[in-house]
């Protein structure tokens, strides 16, 4: 038996009671009919919106069940016609229950023509979409009312739905190969004028920019190492590096540590003064003076820190839209990964909600055409591993990578910091001195090359360096004080010239 028109107009789960709101929820039953009829009609037709809508997308009930059958047809690849429709549902039991046969061959003959049907598709799914917002807001305002629930679990819940939602209809369109090519090219020719040969972001590591080219625009870039190797101190090195010497707008998300410590940390980077004077304050007169002279470089630096604890995947890729657009930030710097959480959302296992995180963040680098710099723990693994070498025997490898293989596989790039000097490691198989040493591990690049980079590490300042900037930094010094001792005579025929390097900016 057929179903009259009020039978048939549904009431789904999404929808929300009209004699509250006022108001009918968002639909498009004519072009649903016709999103239906065009694809019983058209032999290509469900190629065309198969990615853009879903059963669920359908307002009608019925009509959900007519989409369900022709999905199940296609699936098995067999031909889509009023005939086959007809035979699927009866299979199915649906028939009846959708206004039966004469129901659906009323749909072919509402449609006049095939020629709009991706864009009749794209309402239809607008007006889930609607649905679908309208429902969520309903039910946060429904808990909020209730004053049994806690406000920041609400919270939580509600940022990781409302992400589910926008993640769900996440959709783009294909684009023709000409304008990419086109793009391609004008990438390379700003590569070409630059000097310094990088396409990317420096970091202000030259051995490690010659490796990347510079950190990439969309690449995920993962830094990891065990606890107390310096990742903190590596990017924070690195975001200095950016935003004082290059003038790249730069944001730290810390989940770790406050906005106040990271700062210190800053600070104590710049000046070359302990940490724990940093702290007390118990600084003699030479060294406030030391403080007020080159703390200067870090004022007005476009650096911009986010202290936000357990943020969210959903929080992080509000602020870092917003921060682009309103900042210009050119790089994201998150510290750590493994803080983040993926708020809302069930799992059945710590890793699964890992590998949503790293799926979001490659996702959000994409999306914001930046690179995403995040830092990981590694497991225990590299502790407890020995061998024949005990140098090779510490070094990180990609297996090391804590909680989900989701995280290798996501990034573009994984780095490693390695200092043997921690492990009572003081020379390398060749005898070099390690002392004072950190290398930086390539171990996954997957537009380039792999390698390893030496740097130098003051663990007191918090610093990492490129090899030798020390001493070039301590030889214009002295050059520098040199000079303040000779008469205004000798000074002027003697006059003292910075090393010609990346580190010219560097206040004294």
């Amino acid at each position: 038996m057929a179903l009259t028109d009020k039978s048939r107009t549904r009431t789904k789960k999404t929808q929300v009671n009209t004699e509250e709101t006022g108001r009918l929820q968002p639909q498009a039953r004519e072009l649903e009919e016709a999103v239906l009829g065009a694809l019983m009609l058209e032999k290509d037709a469900y190629a065309i919106i198969s990615e853009i809508l879903t059963p669920e997308s359908f307002y009608d009930k019925s009509h959900e069940l007519i989409f369900t059958a022709i999905q199940n047809l296609a699936i098995q690849q067999k031909p889509i016609d009023i005939l086959t429709v007809v035979d699927q549902m009866r299979k199915e039991g649906n028939l009846e229950v959708a206004g039966g046969a004469s129901y659906i061959a009323q749909l072919s003959q509402k449609v006049v023509s095939s020629a709009h049907l991706d864009y009749h598709a794209r309402i239809v799914a607008q007006k889930y979409i609607a649905r679908e917002l309208i429902s969520f807001s309903s039910r946060v305002a429904g808990k909020a009312f209730d004053e049994t629930n806690d406000v920041d679990d609400l919270m939580q819940e509600a940022e990781g739905e409302l992400f589910e939602i926008s993640q769900r209809n996440v959709k783009k369109d294909v684009t023709h190969i000409n304008p990419i090519i086109k793009e391609a090219f004008d990438l390379m020719r700003e590569a070409a004028k630059r000097t310094d040969g990088l396409s990317g972001i420096q970091s202000g590591f030259k051995d490690l920019d010659k490796i990347t080219s510079g950190w990439q625009n969309s690449d995920l870039i993962i830094i990891a190492a065990r606890p107390a190797m310096g990742k903190t101190a590596f990017v924070l090195s690195m975001a200095k590096n950016m935003a004082v010497n290059f003038n790249i707008p730069v944001a730290v998300f810390s989940l770790e540590m406050s906005n106040v410590q990271l700062v210190n940390r800053l600070i104590v980077n710049v000046t070359e003064l302990s940490g724990e004077k940093i702290k007390n304050g118990q600084l003699a007169p030479h060294e406030w003076h030391q403080l007020d002279s080159k703390v200067r470089i870090l004022y007005d630096a476009p650096i911009y820190i986010d202290d936000t604890p357990s943020l969210s995947v959903f929080e992080l890729r509000t602020k870092a839209r917003r921060l682009v657009k309103e900042h210009k930030v050119k790089c994201i710097i998150v510290d750590y990964l493994q803080l983040m959480n993926a708020s809302g959302m069930s799992f059945g296992s710590r890793e699964q909600e890992v590998s949503i995180i790293s799926r979001s963040l490659k996702g959000l680098a994409k999306e914001l055409s930046i690179p995403i710099i995040a830092l990981s723990q590694l497991n225990r693994s590299v502790e407890t591993r020995t061998g024949r070498d005990g140098f090779d025997a510490k070094r990180p490898q990609l297996s090391d990578l804590r909680e989900s293989g989701a995280i290798e596989q996501d990034a573009d790039i994984v780095c490693f910091i390695h200092r043997p000097e921690y492990y009572k490691i003081y020379a390398d198989e060749h005898g070099n001195d390690l002392t004072g040493k950190a290398e930086i591990i390539v171990a996954k690049h997957r537009n380039g090359s792999t390698g390893d980079v030496l740097l130098e590490f003051k663990k007191e300042f918090a610093r990492f360096q490129n090899l030798n900037e020390g001493r070039l930094i301590e030889e214009y010094q002295s050059r520098v004080n040199s000079q303040a001792n000779l008469i205004p005579a000798e000074r002027a025929s003697s006059r003292v010239t910075a090393p010609q390097s990346e580190f010219n900016d560097v206040p004294f």
